[in-house]
């Protein structure tokens, strides 16, 4: 493979830049550009150390740089690699970059580095999308999450039921290719319990998965509400910005407004929507159309209402039209008082919160009531999990062959047709960590990371 080149630091001014050269040649190039005060050269440096010296392009002095270097295998990709830490500024840094590119290197792809680390046996396809995980993650449990990934619980797991589903295929082959022989007899019995087995196993691989997602991906929320009961400030509140225009005037929001909060560890990507009522205006109707729709698309609704005057007609229809497992409902403005009929939003709604978006108190108790609603609570994110669609996907697939070949053997079926179920549900564990993969499925992997990465 050819020898590659990418500044791995974000494309920003800071500190230091580091531009990592990875390949057979990793060495062979930085010695062009590089010269250090010291006498040993850069090719008889050995694994996991350093030199400080200058950076330059021919006769062209670049600048100070620190350089690091990391002898194969011992190294992130298994290859050679050198690391060249220099001043980070953007113009400098392009030139070192430049001057490799100048001297063997090509530009490296985006996730090129790990997906070598992958292809050359350092990580397995799970760890080297959790790497991802890990630079994206936004909270502490996405990060322990990532983390926990990184060190191979989940590839750990599908190998051990990868290993019993071999076995089983190993019993089955021997049992009917070899009948003549004293080999014991595959008893339907014995093998339905090896299986359930494996299928709990991967039943905690999906548990946590949709908590997973939610902290990756963030909830789709709606603010809901009749006009005036103070949508917009709240939405305003927790996005930290005036995102949504503010009046005393009713209808003033026409239009979905959408914005991506942080609440403790969840990112809530919020729609603040137009005020739900009857109204004549046509424009202002498609916002209240578009509304509705959103109470029943969102993952998450917030439902506002006004606390300082009693419930509407509009309210009541409201009330009606959300979906109490996943809807919280917002009593607004307890900075005065309040007048409203709770026992008529209790009888619908299991989740009610008091606050004021005004003086933005009581987002802490939001935020536990949109903990609960989700069950990030109930997760335990230190055990193994998947991580991406494509990886439920797998043990969907690896699923759903097994508990096809336990139902065969309970209504009795010939063991050659388990036999092919079992097969097929290796062969999704064997995709999900890697071992057996199509390039398209690696290449598409790794097109989701970021360049120098």
């Amino acid at each position: 493979m050819s020898t590659i080149a990418a500044v791995s630091t974000p494309n920003a001014v800071g500190g230091i830049a580091v531009i990592r050269i990875s390949g057979e040649d990793a060495l062979s190039v930085a010695e062009k550009i590089f010269s250090p005060y010291g006498s040993k050269k850069v090719s008889e440096m050995e694994g996991y150390t350093c030199a400080y010296g200058i950076a330059h392009d021919g006769g062209e002095r670049l600048d100070d740089c620190i350089l690091t270097v990391f002898r194969a295998p011992h190294s992130y990709t298994g290859e050679d690699v050198v690391e060249l830490s220099c001043h980070g500024g953007l113009y400098v840094t392009r030139k070192v970059l430049r001057a490799a590119l100048a001297n063997g290197a090509v530009n490296a792809e985006a996730g090129e580095f790990t997906k070598r680390a992958y292809l050359n046996g350092k990580l397995d396809l799970t760890q080297a999308e959790a790497v991802m995980d890990i630079i994206s993650a936004k909270g502490e449990r996405e990060l322990k999450m990532a983390e926990s990934l990184r060190e191979g619980t989940a590839f750990k797991l599908a190998r051990k039921c990868s290993e019993k589903l071999l076995k089983i295929l190993g019993d089955l082959a021997a049992w009917a290719d070899y009948p003549e022989e004293d080999i014991p007899e595959v008893r339907p019995e014995a093998l339905t319990e090896e299986l359930t087995a494996v299928r709990d196993d991967l039943r905690s691989l999906v548990k946590n998965y949709d908590s997973g997602r939610i902290l990756r991906e963030g909830v789709a929320t709606a603010i809901i509400g009749r006009p005036n009961v103070g949508k917009s400030t709240l939405f305003n509140c927790l996005s930290g910005c005036e995102r949504s225009i503010v009046t005393e005037i009713a209808g003033t929001t026409r239009d979905i407004i959408e914005e991506s909060v942080r609440v403790g560890d969840i990112t809530l990507r919020l729609s603040d929507t137009a005020g739900i009522h009857e109204t004549d205006d046509i424009i202002e109707g498609i916002g209240v159309d578009m509304a509705e729709k959103m109470i029943a698309t969102s993952e998450l609704v917030i439902a506002v209402f006004d606390g300082s005057c009693p419930l509407t007609e509009d309210d009541l229809y409201l009330i009606n039209k959300v979906n109490n497992d996943r809807t919280i409902a917002v009593i607004n403005k307890t900075d005065v008082e309040n007048v409203i009929d709770v026992s008529i939003l209790k009888d619908k709604i299991q989740h009610i919160v008091y606050l004021s978006a005004k003086e933005s108190t009581g987002v802490d108790e939001l935020h536990s009531h949109i903990e609960e609603i989700l069950k990030l609570n109930e997760a335990d994110f230190d055990t193994a999990t998947a991580a991406n669609e494509r990886q439920k996907k797998c043990i969907d697939n690896a699923l759903e062959g097994i508990e096809s070949a336990i139902s065969s053997l309970e209504i009795g079926e010939m063991l050659d047709a388990v036999s092919i179920l079992v097969d097929e549900a290796e062969q999704s564990l064997l995709q999900l960590t890697g071992e057996k993969v199509t390039d398209a499925v690696v290449d598409e992997v790794f097109s989701r990371f970021c360049v120098g990465k």
